[in-house]
């Protein structure tokens, strides 16, 4: 049983490293919203969320566009085979 539960961690853990990495820095991102909300700097956390904000649709397009431009190798690869009447 040790070494099943051995196994399936060892398999886990690569595939969980990036939830937990979002984890930690969403519980980072929530500790300075309140730390800020405390203070009553309020400016200053929605410059850097809008900030945030702007780096993830930055990432998100370029996800886009180099997956349109490996569609478009693909496509480009792929024969056409016609179909026999």
């Amino acid at each position: 049983m040790t070494r099943s539960r051995n196994l399936i961690a060892a398999l886990l853990l690569p595939l969980l490293l990036p939830v937990q990495l979002g984890l930690v820095a969403l519980r980072y991102r929530t500790g300075r919203v309140r730390a800020a909300r405390a203070v009553g700097d309020r400016g200053a956390i929605s410059i850097e969320l809008a900030l945030a904000v702007v780096a993830l649709v930055t990432i998100a397009i370029g996800v886009v566009v180099a997956l349109n431009a490996l569609a478009g190798k693909v496509k480009t690869q792929v024969s056409t085979v016609p179909v026999a009447p």
